[in-house]
Parts: structure tokens; sequence; C-alpha cells
């Protein structure tokens, strides 16, 4: 059975303008690069986009420009969700309002609910609102796991097509992609496993890296999709760096600094998320230099 989500999601930065205005052209510019390196998604106000920070009023004029923009040529996906189930469910419907392909559904977060009050929210999610929504699990952030058993039990439900798994628990990615029913996408949630999670069945990432990297990692995902070990293999481990330095201080401070330094965008943030202490911007400035990705004035 074929899976609706797979390959090279990329989470897209949200890039903002001196004022902290969304900057558009900078964000045109950027899915444009996305999907010319070949990108199978993109995911719209997730971490990578400061989701947190984008007003009520915002998000569904910000998700439709998208969408006009990219025009079909990659499959959109929007962020959605929070740890108050009525309000996930209004923003649900937001952003299906606005033409989105899917929906990227967080996992509760503080309030800690068990198992069954997690399967509860996103069914009660998938319930009222009729567009493929993928489950993302992030212990890491929440404060609380998507069990596989609660995974597999929401896999049940037509609207529920796959998970970005997040928790980095080898033992659970294993489970995860390994046992995943059919047609259910099984989605890589960090960069630094992505080969190890498509080489045990999962389907795809959705990615930070590929932010500024886009052409190598579709590369390497697609390798890993066609079982070419060798060459995802050495795609994985000439980005392994890159991927690390993402997480330097906080996603997505570090990505968006290193697209602030290649050119791409200003170095903008909302707070509470602020510009990088100066010895870690030297770090990747160095780091970025060595992968060639400065514009020349800046390496020379």
């Amino acid at each position: 059975m074929s899976h609706l989500f797979g390959g090279m999601i990329t989470a897209c930065i949200t890039p903002f303008d001196r004022t902290g205005g969304i900057d558009y052209a900078a964000w045109g510019r950027h899915l444009d690069r996305q999907i010319q390196a070949g990108a199978d998604g993109l995911l719209i106000f997730g971490t990578a986009g400061e989701a947190p920070t984008i007003e009520a009023d915002e998000y569904p004029r910000a998700l439709e420009w998208v969408v006009q923009h990219v025009a079909g040529r990659a499959p959109v996906l929007a962020g959605a969700g929070g740890n108050n189930t009525a309000h996930s469910i209004a923003q649900a419907r937001t952003a299906a309002g606005t033409g989105v392909d899917g929906l990227l559904i967080t996992c509760p977060y503080y309030s800690k609910p068990p198992q069954h009050g997690l399967r509860a929210h996103f069914e009660a999610v998938a319930d009222a609102v009729e567009i493929p929504q993928l489950v993302y699990s992030i212990k890491g952030r929440t404060g609380v796991n998507v069990e596989p058993e609660t995974l597999f039990a929401l896999a049940e439900h037509p609207n529920i097509v796959g998970v970005k798994e997040a928790s980095d628990d080898l033992d659970q990615l294993m489970q995860v992609a390994g046992a995943a029913p059919d047609g259910f996408s099984v989605l890589a949630g960090s960069d630094h496993v992505a080969y190890p999670v498509i080489a045990l069945g999962g389907h795809g990432v959705i990615a930070t890296v590929s932010n500024l990297a886009p052409a190598d990692f579709k590369t390497l995902v697609t390798a890993a999709l066609e079982g070419n070990r060798t060459l995802a293999s050495r795609k994985q481990a000439l980005l392994l760096p890159l991927m690390r330095a993402c997480f330097t201080e906080n996603n997505p401070m570090a990505i968006k600094t290193m697209l602030s330094m290649a050119g791409e965008i200003e170095e903008s943030f909302r707070a509470p998320l602020c510009r990088m202490l100066p010895e870690n911007r030297e770090q990747l400035r160095a780091l970025l230099d060595r992968y060639a990705l400065l514009p020349v004035s800046s390496a020379a």
C-alpha cells in the first residue's frame, strides 16, 4: 500500500524581517529552493517555523499565501495542536480551510495526559477535521511520549495517516518503523536518525537541516529509500556535523542563524527566541565555511 507522505519533508523556517513581521519575499525564495531540490513535502509552522509565536490572525493568512505560492508543486502540511483539545480542533479546522494537504498534530505539552487521554485528544481532532493528519511524538519538548501501542491504535483512524517519530529512542524507533500498519507513514523526526529509521522500515524524514542543504539531504533520503546503503551512509556521515549544529543552543535559532550567514534570510527571531551567543555563532560560521556554504564575500 502506498504512503501519503514520505521522502524528504522539510520543516520550514519562517523568515522574519527586521521588524519581526513575516518576510514573504525571503520565504518564497526559500520554498522555491526546497521545491527545486526535490522536496517531497513542506511543513509550515512546526518547531522550526516558530509556531508558538505565530498570531491567530497571521496563521490562516500565511498558510493561504504558502498554498498559493507553492501551487501544487509539493504537498504542504501545517503544524497544529496544543494542550487544549478544543483549541487544537479549532486550529486544525482553520488550517484545513486554507487548502493545505495535511496536518502535523503535536502531542499535548505540559499537561502530560495519560495514554488513553492522548488517544482521545488525537482522535477528537481527527474526528472533527477531514484532512490527513500526522501524529507528532516528541517527548523532549512535550514531556509525554506517544507509546507505540497508542500510536498503532490511532493508526486505525482513517484520517490519521502517519507519525513524526522524534523520541530518539532506538527501541521505540525499531518498534514503530517495523510494526506500523500498511500505508501508515513512519517519518523520522530527528535528522541524525534519518538513515537508520528508513533502514528499519521508515518512509522518510521531516527534517531541519534540509532548510540549509536540501539537495544533499534529498540524495541521502532517496538513497536510503532505494536501499543504496553505501551512498546513504556516506551522505549521513557527511551531513552529520550540520545536523548536530542545528541544535546548538536551540532549534530553530541555529538553523536560522546559519541561513542568515548563508545570505538567505534576515537573522530575526520572535521572543523568547533570540540571537545566539558570539562564541556559538563563530562555531557555526566556521562550519559553514568548511562546507562552502558561505557567500564568497563572507568566507573571504
